[in-house]
């Protein structure tokens, strides 16, 4: 009997594919994301490897490295070994020049081992003669033929550099300037180079790598081209293992959400074909054979689904890169993994059958009298048992005392050695626990939700009543569904809302150590002329906001005449204006306003605050030598003061304690917004500074934008990897709605039948769908909000509890129309169905 009931649901199952592919979809997408990730992590290693080696493919062995530099004497040695071509230097030394900075990097300019093409003018030949990158030229108005001096290497003196010509480069930052090895070695009074790169004669690698040995040192490694490249390409690759070792752990939420979705449609097959198992019962199958041929179905729906799936994803990675090709984007092929795609297969089956069991065995208790009721029947339940209750409340207490031991473990204000690791896994334990409660207490959480929600569509009419009514007819069904839809949207949730605060810490970060575009800042022991701050006012054009101050770094706290705090020779404190920069107004505060700010009142950073015991309101005593003023404490600052000053003081106060009258520097914005504007205002300062001795030009703005791009990627990176889970829910409601559909031809067909119009229908099984989204948004946002805000303050980085408003709602919306979307295609079969046909078909 066991092996009869076994071939009569298999059989049944293979002949209607489309049901089979339906069950499964969460499990076929799951295995499609995974897959896929498979071959995105093969294609961009293969692109590292092939792309990323900074090593040209003409070098045939590489001698020394960065840890064990060769001395410029065995770059003579090796040119003089028979069989080497060519052997060139590889060396990247700082200069400062003209103001500004410059990375100038060794390279021949032309044959098979350079890196970088001239463009315009000549390379350089003599010592003193750079090449620069067009961003550069742009920058630093370093044209061709202009002469500059700077400082590098180990030269301290400044020495005349004259630009001879412009060099196309892979990467551009606006700061390259390139030379032979010799000219950068006699320029820089170098000794030593990096590495050196040699070409061999055809045929002649080995013998030449022979002859190496005796012609340097026996510490100096030689490697091949080949074995150089691999290690940069490694390293690059390690870099993606990283990332995709993050993606793998979001990938495995999104496969248990598919586990969740699939036992949920399980359910729903099982639940309507209850009269047919309940017929096999009363013919003799027993409980065991009904199992085990619930399971071999599931176990094939598992195969079908992942075949499928594994299929898609290698079509649609062997098809992409030659399209991005095409485009201009350089993206090499993925090989053909067969172990990872069998694994998948096999991972698909067996996620399958674990999600089956529960389903089956409940199923396989039906009673043979069932075969006497309709299928809705048997599937009406709405409660749980007592089990389930006692097991969710106590997974609920479990996640409150989680939370809680890690509330008490977070920092508070001004902490020093704070180890948010405990605290995080406390965060992380109590939200799996609150999740997990979540799926058991479901049932008994929908209805109080549905009637809160539910109330704007039960005053429209009708077809919002019945919508309501449908979801809370089936609670364990809404339950199963939205509880996946929560998890996307809890952790969707958390990522916007710990991307806002993490926004606002990088805002703040970026205010205080680069508060406008341009820095003119003078080494120590210089000043900055008064005529060059004349000549940035001036140039009113190109720059907007010039802001001067002083900043020295030996003042002293006192109280009774003794130093407090730990610094021996003094913090850092700066007269900066808060108020004339914008980035700088609005700055938050720990302790105190910042509108106490005047004579004989200072601002404190965190740190100088924390190690000198000083809060808002205590009075202190500055001191400069022999000079001192009494000050009272008028704010405390979350974090360091701008410019990395432990105090902000009133340029009066300075002037009290023997500050210098002279500035140490000056801050000043772009005029004009964009790449434009922000080369204008480096111009018109390099024509403040002229050749004024001991100054620097430093573009602060730059640094801003890079780590506002970084911390963009960050946050859309992530936000598209927990999607992931969204989309398997979304894929969740559509396959619910469609068995749902088919589940219901006699409802349907009874409504039709008492005037209820297709599109009526359509509308109403639309908003079912949506409805499961909002019951899942609204689950998800009232756990991802409050612990997206605990994981912030977990984490130690004083960063405000940021409540996104706008994403949130916008998030919300989105999740309901995709749900939404997903009941469409069903909808629009159902109302095709005539109300005869639907009358007669029975259960």
């Amino acid at each position: 009997m066991r092996a009869t009931v076994l071939r009569t649901q298999v059989i049944a199952a293979a002949r209607r594919p489309g049901r089979l592919i339906l069950t499964g979809l969460a499990i076929l997408v799951a295995s499609f994301v995974v897959f896929g990730t498979v071959l995105a992590r093969d294609i961009t290693e293969r692109t590292a490897r092939d792309t990323l080696s900074g090593t040209p493919a003409a070098t045939d062995l590489v001698v020394g490295d960065p840890e064990r530099p060769p001395a410029l004497t065995a770059l003579r040695d090796v040119r003089a070994v028979p069989g080497v071509v060519e052997a060139v230097g590889r060396v990247t030394i700082g200069v400062s020049v003209g103001g500004g900075y410059v990375n100038l990097q060794a390279d021949p300019g032309r044959g098979p081992l350079a890196t970088v093409r001239l463009v315009q003018g000549s390379y350089p030949d003599q010592p003193g003669e750079i090449a620069v990158s067009p961003r550069t030229v742009e920058r630093l108005g370093l044209t061709v033929g202009t002469v500059t001096t700077g400082t590098g290497g180990d030269r301290t003196a400044e020495s005349p550099l004259t630009v001879t010509g412009v060099v196309d480069t892979p990467v551009d930052d606006g700061a390259n300037a390139y030379a032979p090895d010799d000219v950068v070695a006699a320029w820089g009074h170098l000794t030593f180079v990096e590495r050196i790169d040699l070409r061999a004669a055809p045929g002649a690698t080995q013998a030449v790598h022979q002859r190496l040995a005796a012609a340097v040192s026996a510490e100096q490694p030689v490697r091949s081209g080949a074995e150089v490249r691999d290690a940069e390409a490694d390293a690059a690759a390690e870099q993606v293992g990283r990332l995709f070792a993050l993606v793998g752990m979001f990938v495995g939420i999104a496969v248990a959400a598919a586990a969740l979705v699939v036992t949920s449609t399980f359910r729903i097959v099982f639940a309507q074909r209850m009269q047919h198992l309940a017929l096999l019962r009363a013919v003799g199958a027993g409980r065991g054979a009904l199992v085990g041929a619930l399971t071999a179905e599931g176990a094939l729906t598992g195969l079908v689904a992942g075949v499928v799936g594994v299929a898609a994803a290698l079509a649609v990675g062997q098809a992409l890169p030659p399209v991005l090709r095409a485009f201009g984007t350089v993206v090499s092929s993925p090989g053909l993994p067969l172990t990872p795609a069998v694994a998948v297969v096999v991972g698909a089956v067996v996620i399958t059958v674990l999600a089956v069991l529960a389903p089956a065995f409940s199923a396989a208790r039906v009673s043979p009298l069932e075969a006497l009721r309709a299928a809705s029947v048997t599937a009406g339940r709405r409660g749980i048992g007592a089990g389930r209750l006692v097991s969710g409340a106590l997974l609920a207490l479990g996640a409150l005392l989680a939370g809680v031991a890690a509330v008490r473990r977070m920092p508070t204000p001004g902490a020093e050695s704070y180890d948010p690791t405990l605290g995080l896994f406390l965060l992380v334990a109590s939200g799996a626990l609150a999740f997990f409660a979540l799926v058991a207490l479901g049932p008994l959480l929908v209805r109080p939700v549905l009637a809160v929600v539910g109330w704007p569509l039960r005053q429209l009419g009708a077809l919002g009543r019945l919508a309501v009514g449908g979801i809370g007819g089936t609670p364990r069904r809404a339950a199963a569904v939205s509880v996946v839809v929560a998890l996307g949207v809890t952790l969707i949730s958390g990522v916007v809302i710990g991307g806002a605060s993490m926004r606002v810490v990088a805002d703040r970060d970026m205010a205080l150590s680069a508060p406008a575009d341009f820095e003119v800042a003078s080494a120590e022991g210089t000043a900055l002329p008064v005529a060059v701050l004349a000549r940035a006012r001036a140039a009113s054009a190109a720059l907007t906001r010039v802001v001067p101050y002083r900043m020295l770094h030996d003042v002293a706290l006192l109280r009774g005449g003794a130093r407090i705090g730990d610094v021996e020779a003094g913090y850092s404190t700066t007269d900066l204006d808060l108020s004339a920069l914008p980035t700088l107004a609005d700055l938050p505060v720990a302790q105190g306003s910042l509108a106490d700010r005047g004579p004989g009142r200072i601002v404190l950073g965190q740190a100088v605050a924390s190690v000198t015991g000083l809060r808002a309101g205590d009075t202190v005593t500055l001191g400069r030598a022999a000079s001192t003023v009494d000050v009272r404490v008028a704010a405390v600052l979350p974090d360091r003061g701008p410019l990395y000053a432990g105090i902000l003081a009133d340029r009066a106060d300075l002037d009290r304690i023997g500050g210098p009258t002279a500035y140490s520097g000056l801050l000043a914005d772009a005029a004009r917004a964009g790449e434009d504007g922000r080369t204008a205002g480096v111009r018109a300062l390099r024509q403040a500074v002229g050749d004024a001795p001991g100054l620097h030009i430093g573009v602060l703005a730059d640094d801003r934008d890079r780590n506002d791009a970084v911390l963009s990627a960050l946050v859309w990176i992530t936000a598209g990897l927990v999607s992931l889970t969204v989309l398997i829910a979304v894929v969740g409601v559509g396959s619910t709605t469609a068995l749902s559909v088919v589940e219901r031809v006699r409802e349907s067909g009874l409504l039709r039948a008492v005037g209820l119009s297709r599109a009526g229908l359509r509308t109403m099984l639309t908003v079912e769908s949506g409805l499961y989204g909002v019951i899942g948004a609204t689950f998800g946002l009232l756990l991802g909000v409050p612990y997206a805000w605990l994981a912030v303050r977990a984490l130690g980085l004083n960063a405000p509890l940021t409540l996104p408003v706008l994403p949130l709602v916008g998030l919300f919306v989105a999740l309901v129309a995709l749900t939404a979307l997903a009941g469409v295609l069903p909808a629009r079969r159902a109302s095709r169905v005539s109300p005869v046909a639907a009358l007669g078909v029975e259960g």
